[in-house]
């Protein structure tokens, strides 16, 4: 009679063990960003906290890098899932030009982030007024690998001046800043939503001025390159710049390998685009994250994980956004 009980209290124990649901496995997802002082790291570190949080499974983390371009390398080679990059590296990366000549990157996007701003920084009293007066001078076009050091050399080259022309820099945000303190450098280049932190805390303690383009100037590097605009930066942004900076915009996207499940992004833009209250108290310009945007502003092919949850949303993907194959 023991025996008998003893066996059916086994039996019993191996059903409830069989019914358990087995152990749900973790996904990890690595975030490329930038460095401390742009804002990819701190919208990486919200797109970590959302995805950890709200799908099941997903664990993320978000990692300082050299942005853009070592973003999609480290995308392309799998070390890094997700990356955050700038649409001119994005559209000349997956097409194979540029930098990436006949070396095509494996990369779909997953959203349309924000525009990104080019932001030439110089101390007040400096002189320079235009970038035609970067000759002779000391100038960070920013650090290696960077979206800003890519988009620095492209309009830089739309408008004829030549790195050799100038003392050339190549460092992050948070040395401009520190150099522009110094004056080790006389102009530091960001491209960078408006109110970065690093450009804040400078003209917090320095009085600094921003470097403009003439309307010529920014046609000539909108007709020069598709994935440019024109933009003005509005005044009081920074301390002591209160008027309107004309200047050039890029946006920025979240990209992906290309062969990650369609089930698991269409999990993580779902949340992506459900949590944007959030995503806009870590910065503003989170706003302009939406399902729209993603079909009006991506320079590349979209995931079909994004497409699922678009077509769901009704929002209508064109041919050219469709992935190939």
């Amino acid at each position: 009679m023991k025996r008998t009980s003893l066996v059916m209290a086994i039996l019993a124990a191996l059903v409830m063990a069989l019914a358990l649901p087995a152990a749900a496995k973790t996904t990890y997802i690595s975030i490329g960003t930038g460095g401390t002082g742009g804002v990819y790291y701190p919208y990486g570190g919200g797109l970590a906290e959302i995805w950890s949080k709200y799908v099941p499974g997903v664990k993320a983390v978000a990692e300082v890098t050299g942005a853009s371009v070592e973003n999609v390398k480290l995308a392309h080679k799998g070390e890094t899932v997700i990356g955050e990059i700038m649409g001119d590296v994005a559209y000349q990366a997956y097409n194979g030009e540029g930098k990436f000549k006949d070396k095509p990157q494996n990369i779909l996007a997953m959203a349309a982030m924000y525009p990104n701003i080019l932001q030439i920084v110089t101390r007040k009293g400096s002189g320079i007024k235009n970038v035609k007066d970067f000759k002779g001078k000391t100038v960070s076009i920013g650090s290696p690998g960077s979206g800003t050091a890519f988009m620095a050399n492209l309009v830089l080259k739309a408008l004829d001046i030549p790195l050799d022309s100038f003392n050339v820099r190549r460092l992050s945000f948070n040395e401009n800043a520190n150099a522009l303190r110094d004056g080790t450098i006389d102009v530091g280049i960001w491209v960078v939503a408006p109110g970065t932190s690093s450009i804040m805390d400078l003209a917090t303690t320095h009085d600094i001025e921003m470097i403009t383009l003439t309307p010529e100037q920014q046609k000539k590097v909108a007709d020069a390159y598709g994935f440019y605009t024109p933009w003005n930066l509005d005044g009081g942004i920074y301390r002591g710049v209160d008027k309107p900076t004309p200047t050039i915009s890029v946006w920025n996207v979240i990209i992906c390998q290309n062969e990650l499940p369609e089930d698991l992004v269409y999990s993580l833009v779902k949340v992506l685009f459900a949590q944007n209250d959030y995503m806009q108290k870590i910065h503003p310009f989170a706003r302009y994250t939406t399902p729209e945007n993603a079909v009006k502003q991506s320079p590349i092919p979209l995931h079909p994980g994004l497409i699922k949850y678009l077509k769901e949303k009704g929002v209508e993907v064109p041919a050219k956004l469709m992935p190939k194959g």
